[in-house]
């Protein structure tokens, strides 16, 4: 039961002298007080606290069930694997964890190529998964609502259970609002006429929001639209208070808060402002579980609050969608925020003056483009997918295109095997909460990464963010 904080006693209206201390009142915050209590008791955890999904496994199965077996939630970074890793990554986490622990999936949007969505949400529904993170997502898509409506189930009062949830990572109101509402419905007829779905689950669709919660994510460490989470977070709590009152819906939708939560004074702040759970991602890339390099996280131990930039995402490279990611010591973000400066202002890679083009490929690529075009068509080939290649071949601006994501690919491998003779190019996604991490556990046993573990990590945050708002609360009432 969630613990009462009792009203302050006063000697009057305009009483300038305050008669209570902290001992006459029950102000103990607990650990377990934070967030919303509905929230834990849906996700069956001990805190409102999640770990989310990083980018190829960072946030590993190693981390996830360490998250789990603390009685936590994380979610396994799935974006940029294949299947086939995926579903022996799955097959480990099922194998360690019963089914009394709590964990979950990611699925990342894949504007190019639909196809892969769809392969993996039936991957999540062959093994079971019943809670998925939805990531980079701009509209719904056929596999997202796929993935909700096929665990649509009346029960014998009437009443609809989504058993298949889906925790949205937002952070811009239009898509937030898509969460909030039904599916739209010539995407679900659409799933009817495949035989994806039920006429049954097709009607249910129509009482149900896509999401079951919604995670505000700010400024952050990968993707992320540089938000600011007091601006953001109070958007949101008004839209979702706006459509509880259009739908008058039982269901209750918590909204929570992810993007630069690193020390107990952001978690305090984010508690405060309302948000139902918290969320953290660049503090866990930095610890023995993370499926990251070793090499990185030396790296990364190190960092303080400047030491991250923006540039372009290399799988939303052509619309200018924006990563946080490591700079010190480090020169990738230059090298791809100069090639999306060429990509805008060429239309072809033969377009480019020529001494631009030799340090590209001398300084970026390290071989010719021509070479690199040719391991583009071979990946490409082995993924089936030759509608992309066929659009390239008629599309010199798309072949470009398509040669510069390749950098961003060899970035992201040259950091996760550690390649140190590579360090200038590595692409690490992290965001400055994990610089402002750094600060505050400096000069403890918690400064190398080698003793941060992810589930303690965990406790430590949530039970000194208990203190300080018990401490906050106490200089407040002493005013």
């Amino acid at each position: 039961m969630q613990r009462k904080i009792m009203p302050i006693q006063t000697t009057g209206l305009n009483a300038e002298h305050k008669t209570y201390s902290p001992e006459e009142h029950d102000i103990a915050v607990h650990p377990e007080d934070l967030g919303a209590n509905s929230f834990r008791e849906r996700y069956n955890i001990k805190y409102a606290y999640l770990t989310g999904a990083m980018y190829k496994g960072i946030a590993s199965k190693e981390l996830v069930i360490a998250v789990a077996k603390a009685g936590l939630m994380g979610f396994l970074g799935t974006a940029g694997m294949s299947l086939e890793r995926i579903e022996k990554e799955i097959q480990f986490i099922q194998q360690e964890l019963g089914s009394e622990h709590s964990y979950g999936m990611n699925l990342h949007s894949h504007l190019d190529h639909p196809e892969v969505e769809m392969d993996t949400v039936n991957l999540y529904l062959k093994y079971g998964i019943t809670c998925i993170e939805a990531a980079s997502f701009m509209q719904m898509t056929p596999a997202l609502i796929y993935y909700r409506l096929s665990g649509l189930h009346q029960k014998s009062d009437s009443t609809i259970e989504c058993r298949n949830r889906i925790i949205a990572k937002i952070s811009r109101p239009e898509v937030a609002r898509a969460f909030l509402s039904p599916p739209p419905e010539r995407l679900v007829l659409k799933l009817l006429k495949e035989g994806k779905i039920t006429q049954q689950q097709a009607d249910m669709a129509k009482h149900i929001s896509m999401s079951d919660d919604i995670c505000v994510e700010a400024d952050s460490g990968g993707h992320t639209d540089q938000g600011i989470a007091s601006v953001l977070l109070p958007s949101m709590q008004s839209l979702r208070k706006e459509i509880e009152q259009e739908r008058q819906s039982a269901h209750k939708i918590h909204i929570g808060l992810a993007g630069g939560i690193g020390t107990p004074q952001a978690a305090v702040a984010a508690f405060m402002m309302g948000a139902d759970f918290i969320l953290t991602g660049s503090i866990n890339q930095c610890t023995v579980e993370a499926g990251t390099s070793d090499y990185v996280k030396n790296l990364l131990q190190d960092i303080n609050v400047q030491d991250t930039d923006y540039a372009p995402a290399g799988d939303m490279f052509e619309v200018g969608a924006k990563i946080q990611v490591l700079k010190k010591g480090i020169f990738f973000p230059s090298r791809a925020n100069k090639l999306f400066s060429l990509y805008s202002h060429y239309n072809s890679w033969d377009e480019i003056p020529e001494k631009i083009r030799h340090q590209v490929e001398n300084k970026y690529f390290q071989k010719s483009f021509d070479q690199v075009w040719q391991e583009v068509q071979s990946h490409h080939q082995r993924k089936n997918q030759h509608a992309t290649l066929e659009k390239a071949a008629k599309n010199s601006k798309h072949k470009m295109a398509l040669v510069f994501r390749w950098y961003f690919a060899y970035a992201n491998q040259l950091a996760f095997t550690g390649d140190e003779k590579n360090q200038v190019d590595f692409q690490v996604h992290t965001g400055p909460a994990l610089g402002a991490f750094n600060q505050w556990v400096k000069n403890t046993h918690l400064e190398s990464w080698r003793n941060r573990h992810v589930d303690q990590i965990a406790e430590k945050l949530m039970r000194e963010t208990a203190e300080l708002l018990n401490s906050q609360i106490i200089n407040l009432i002493k005013r």
